[in-house]
């Protein structure tokens, strides 16, 4: 019998690092774009994102804190989400920097602001995928026991795509051929899907 390391949240994890986000992983990266009220533009990276709904489209991602970009959508009810692939890696970790509100973090990391087709929020012109959204529901998270969390889950649904032509081929998206990263936990381990790491199972009928 396999011998685990048992603990409750609550009562703390008595190892070095909490290892709650390196088990939930690795995870797609929520590069959001947004503005707000006065045009300031935001771009952050968040872990905890993900792809909820086909019909529609439906993404989200969950803020520890009341950021930037929470606010910014709130204010708007828009944003951008942009794929994190290898080469913009580095791009990418340095708009995670705590800075001032009126900082433009395209600007600090040398991006391209793209003007989006449905939305007034830009794209990141280097990302090889981008979603264009539109606000549906901003939720404060909540304990078991009724206690609101110092986290916010915002939703938007995808009203426009774009797509590097490179990623698709006779019409299927491939999702390996971008070469995208993921968050594995840690202070700042990451994986990088690549072709040679996919395999395929059909769904049974």
């Amino acid at each position: 019998m396999a011998d685990f390391h048992y603990y409750e949240p609550s009562q703390g994890h008595g190892l070095r690092h909490d290892p709650f986000n390196a088990i939930v992983g690795p995870r797609p990266i929520g590069w959001i774009s947004s503005k707000d009220a006065k045009g300031h533009v935001n771009l952050a990276p968040y872990s905890f994102f993900n792809a909820f709904c086909y019909v529609p489209p439906i993404i989200g991602f969950s803020s520890t804190g009341w950021k930037d970009s929470v606010a910014n959508i709130q204010e708007t009810k828009e944003f951008t989400w942009n794929l994190v692939t290898k080469h913009v890696a580095e791009q990418m970790n340095m708009t995670s920097a705590t800075v001032p509100h009126e900082t433009d973090e395209f600007t600090i990391s040398g991006l391209t602001k793209v003007a989006s087709r449905k939305v007034d929020v830009p794209r990141v012109g280097e990302s090889l995928v981008s979603f264009e959204c539109k606000l549906t529901q901003m939720i404060q998270l909540q304990g078991a026991d009724g206690k609101k969390a110092d986290a916010w889950v915002t939703f938007g649904e995808v009203v426009a795509v774009h797509i590097d032509k490179s990623l698709i081929k006779d019409g299927v998206y491939q999702t390996a051929e971008a070469y995208p990263i993921l968050r594995a936990g840690r202070m700042g381990d990451y994986v990088q899907v690549r072709p040679d790491m996919m395999f395929e199972m059909v769904r049974p009928r």
